[in-house]
Order: structure tokens, then sequence, then C-alpha cells
């Protein structure tokens, strides 16, 4: 039987799930002895620990993994040293300032550091996140060791992500897209900035000890050689970095064009009705053959189309002339006992599930069918192999295009949006959420916000 004061001693939040170990009664810090570790549970927090010199793609490995992490519900945030440095000493000289030997520099980047590292802290404990990336050099075994120091203190896991590169066309053309652009060099000469960077690279290079694979066999890491051409991997310790490990080792940085488009409309969209498995409406076949028209005079190398199992994305993918593969995990979100009703057909047999849906459209699982999250997990290896092709068209559904489009339009981590018109009449789908969700409400306030065709 569980006591009121065993009640009050938890500290898990019954609707977040987060564990917070190294915390006691009352959100008050455990009394421990300086420099004594918390216990570290299986869902602690993970610090990610990018290491390698400098233009060698860990901001863009950072944010790319970020996005992913976020994008299946795995609350991440990067924390880049460079911003910090940044702030802390407000206009950049000169490569002068990365010398080894420049004692007063050393001191600033070490409070740098720190400074960042206290504000993962706050992001683990005050804003609940599960995974920080500390996006900086971290080319040496001192900087690395105090690390692990600090996460075993806070009862954090560490996992170093370690990008080597060796190959001088890739690190010059990094240099040339990234970094000679960046805010140290603002309003600077090109060439000036590239030969200033070359220096800093060098000052790096001096100290750079890379994780060892005897002297670091303890610790948990991916060393990525050449962005992607091999990789090493250590002591893969839970789920979180398997997760990782299998990011990574998937995503390249070629530059290609990713095409998605919904399918032409469907008989089913014609007479209002979510789901269902119907062909193409007259219009529909329209958009198709336009859609068409756009693809053969874009001369796309190599271009792979993929659809969904259902009539109405293969039916359009016909009209491009180009062979296309089907994958089931494209298909529209499963909406149980939902399935071919309209809005005002839900709203009468199912009320109480129509203003639960308005209330948390992400969440919300239609009984027997799925909710976005469900169709975020189901996505995912087709964002896998998304990462790892080149040139791809999809054709897909309103709501599997939302899951993609939320990872794809995270632009920080390089990825550039167009949008393409055909002018093609269609039913207008989108529901907008109505103001009142509560499920109290009458009908005429659940179907107000219904569009009309335009």
């Amino acid at each position: 039987m569980t006591t009121d004061q065993e009640k009050n001693e938890l500290t898990q939040t019954p609707l977040l799930k987060i564990w917070v170990p190294w915390l006691g009664m009352g959100g008050c810090k455990l009394n421990r002895r300086r420099g004594s570790s918390v216990p570290q549970f299986t869902n602690s927090p993970t610090l990610i620990v990018m290491v390698g010199l400098p233009a060698r793609g860990k901001t863009y490995i950072s944010k790319k993994l970020t996005r992913y992490l976020n994008w299946i519900g795995v609350p991440t945030k990067v924390f880049n040293l460079g911003q910090y440095r940044r702030e802390a000493v407000q206009s950049y000289k000169s490569f002068e300032f990365f010398r080894p030997d420049n004692e007063e520099a050393m001191q600033i980047r070490k409070a740098c550091a720190s400074n960042a590292l206290k504000d993962v802290v706050i992001y683990f404990s005050k804003e609940h996140g599960q995974v920080a990336v500390f996006d900086a050099t971290n080319t040496t075994r001192e900087r690395r060791v105090s690390i692990v120091s600090f996460a075993k203190e806070k009862g954090y896991k560490v996992f170093f992500v370690e990008s080597i590169c060796d190959d001088p066309d890739i690190i010059a053309q990094n240099i040339t897209d990234v970094k000679v652009s960046s805010p140290d060099y603002l309003n600077c000469d090109k060439e000036e900035a590239l030969a200033d960077f070359l220096k800093r690279i060098e000052c790096y290079k001096q100290t750079y000890v890379p994780l060892d694979d005897e002297k670091d066999r303890r610790l948990s890491y991916i060393k990525i050689f050449n962005v992607g051409s091999r990789y090493l991997v250590n002591c893969v310790r839970d789920h979180i970095q398997s997760r990782i490990v299998y990011y990574l080792m998937n995503i390249h940085v070629t530059p290609r064009s990713i095409y998605l488009s919904r399918h032409g409309e469907s008989n089913m969209n014609l007479l209002g009705c979510i789901g269902g498995d119907s062909g193409l409406s007259p219009r529909g076949h329209k958009y198709a053959t336009a859609l068409g028209t756009f693809i053969k005079s874009q001369h796309i190398k190599d271009l792979k189309v993929w659809t969904s199992h259902m009539k109405r994305t293969i039916q359009t993918a016909e009209h491009l002339g180009i062979p296309y593969e089907q994958w089931k995990a494209l298909n529209e979100i499963d909406a149980g006992v939902c399935e071919e009703l309209t809005y005002e057909e839900i709203q009468d047999n199912h009320p109480e599930e129509f203003a639960l849906r308005d209330q948390d459209k992400y969440r919300y699982r239609y009984p027997k069918g799925e909710s976005y999250e469900d169709l975020v997990h189901r996505l995912e290896p087709v964002i896998m192999e998304l990462e790892r092709q080149e040139n791809v068209l999809v054709v897909c559904h309103q709501a599997v295009m939302r899951c993609l489009l939320a990872y794809l339009l995270d632009k920080t981590a390089g990825c550039k949006v167009e949008h393409v018109f055909l002018n093609v009449e269609a039913v207008n789908t989108h529901r907008e959420r109505p103001g009142n969700v509560d499920v109290s409400r009458d009908p005429e306030e659940a179907l107000k916000t219904i569009p009309d065709h335009f």
C-alpha cells in the first residue's frame, strides 16, 4: 500500500513522463559529496558531444540530428559554442584568438564552454529536454574528460560524434559554402576570410587528439569518416544512441531535389469523405497530367517516384510515364471507424471523438485507427530512405505530406523550399481548428469551419 508520504516523494511528472532522479522530496537537491555522481537511469538525459576540426560538418550534423530527434518526439536542442564565443567577444579579429598559447583567449573559450554546459543543465531540468547536442570542436582529451566528468556528476549519458575528414575537396567545399560566410567574416573579403580560416584550422591541429580506439574503449561514440564513406561505432548503450547511429549512417550531403506532391483530387474528396480508397476524379486526372508535364520539363536526372498503395496516388503516378514504386508506409492516416465518413457524419455519430480530435490533433488517435504521432513513426523508414537517395518525387496524401514537411521544413538544417502551383482546381480538404473544442459544444460550432470548394 502506498502512503501519502511515499506519493509526495515521487518526482515523475504524470503527464510528461520525465524522470528527474537528482531531485529529492519537494524539489530540493539531494545532499551529495562534491564530485560524486548521481545514479544513471535508463531514461536519463543524453549529451551528444561533437568532436573534430573546423570545416568537418559538425554543425551540419548537429542541426540535422536535432531535427530528426525532435521529429520523432525526442526534445532536443543544439548548444553551439561558436555562438557563446561571439557573445563573449563581440568582434572577431583573426585566427590568433584560437592559438593554443593565447592564454587570455583560452580562458574566454573555457568560460564559454562552461556557460554552454550550464545552459544544458537548465534545458534538462527546467525545459524537460531529453537530448542536448554540444556543438564544438572538443579536440583535446582534457576537454572531453571534463565533459564526461560533468555528465557523470549530473547523471547524464554521453555519446560522442567525431567527424574525421582528410579529403581536401570536401574540406574546401565546406569552407567555401559555410565558413567564410559565417558571422565571424561579415563584410569581409572572401579571400582574406579563407586564408584566416585555414590558419584557424592549423591552430586546432596543434592540439587535436582524436578519440582513441584503445584509450577511449569505454566511451560511447561513432566516428564518421569523409562524410559517410566509413563509420566506426563503439559501445552503443541504449535506444537513443542506437537511433542516433541509425540516422547518422543514413544521411549524406550531396545536393539533390525532393519533390512532394499530393495525389490528384479523388472521388471521395468530391463527396467530402475522409479516407477510403477511391480513384481520381476528372479534375484529379487533369492534375496528374499537369504534374507529369511539369516533371518532364525539369529534366531531373535519375528521378525515383514513390507512391502509397492507394489508388489515387498510383493513378496520379501513372500519368508521369516513369516507373514508380509503392510504399505501404506512405498510405494515408488510418481514420479507423471514421473512414469514408464526412465531417457531418462524424459529428452526428461520434461527437465526443470529433471534439477530442480538435483538442489535440497530433496525439488524437481515431478509434481503431491512427494518430499523427503514429503516422510519424510509420514514416520514419521513408525519411531514412529519403536521406539516402538522390532525386525523389513522393506522391502521397494530405496527412502524410504534413508529417514529411514537418521534418523537411526545418530550414536550419540546410533545406531550401519552393512551392510550385499547377493551377488545377480541386476540393480544399483542409479543416481549420474551431474556436470551441469542448465535448459539450453544439453541432453548428463543431462544423462551422468546414471549408467550401474553391
